[in-house]
């Protein structure tokens, strides 16, 4: 997978994408990461890409010049699977969403700032827009960050264990069970004999019963017009 990524904040990306699972993605050659600055793409001399709301009020909103020269100048080079607007009002990202993503070979996602980007843009190149919760943040590079990271590590070959994402949160709309490692004991605390049985199907279904008992308790809307779960 292939993913360029439109800011005018483009050092917020050097922690999040130099460590942990996103690095060794990037070494291994499973994805490949683009960060565009986009004051690159103004011609003020100042370097700004924000301008005053026609109509007025209050805020500065991205101007479509600089967005649409950088969005042409990537899809020159490749052709995109889709064009990723990052806003409070998109579509809410989920495990459904990130899955299907995670399928993609080449994507850009743009950060916005500011009241937002010139309307013209997500009228003429955006195709899917993403909110990754219904708040608002200072701009959209933290919200790209949680994107590539929900998306990266469901890419074949990124985790150690193929089938670790398969048993995350929300991939059977249930919450995963709890989890214990060594020790067994603990000031009296102790781990359910079960897990120690080494028994694999009343193990399996000790999980399921958990990972249910816990979605109903704290997720409950999970399970609505879930027929598969009783």
């Amino acid at each position: 997978m292939h993913i360029d990524i439109i800011t005018i904040f483009p050092a917020m990306f050097e922690g999040p994408f130099t460590q942990s699972i996103i690095k060794r993605s990037v070494e291994k050659g499973l994805v490949s990461l683009d960060i565009h600055d986009l004051r690159d793409f103004t011609k003020n001399k100042h370097r700004s890409v924000d301008d005053y709301a026609y109509g007025g009020g209050a805020g500065m909103v991205m101007m479509i010049e600089p967005l649409a020269d950088c969005i042409e100048e990537l899809k020159n080079k490749r052709d995109y699977d889709e064009i990723i607007f990052l806003t409070p009002d998109g579509n809410l990202l989920d495990q459904e969403m990130a899955n299907q993503i995670s399928t993609l070979q080449n994507i850009i996602l743009l950060c916005g700032h500011y009241k937002g980007i010139d309307e013209r843009v997500r009228e003429h190149f955006i195709t899917r827009e993403i909110s990754i919760g219904n708040y608002v943040l200072s701009g959209g590079e933290l919200a790209a960050a949680v994107v590539v990271d929900s998306i990266v590590r469901l890419i074949p070959g990124v985790l150690g264990d193929e089938t670790s994402a398969l048993s995350d949160s929300f991939q059977d709309k249930l919450l995963s069970p709890p989890v214990y490692t060594r020790p067994a004991k603990f000031r009296g605390w102790e781990v359910p004999d079960i897990l120690l049985s080494g028994h694999e199907r009343k193990i399996h279904e000790w999980r399921m019963e958990k990972a249910l008992e816990r979605t109903k308790k704290r997720r409950p809307e999970l399970l609505e017009g879930n027929n598969n779960q009783k």
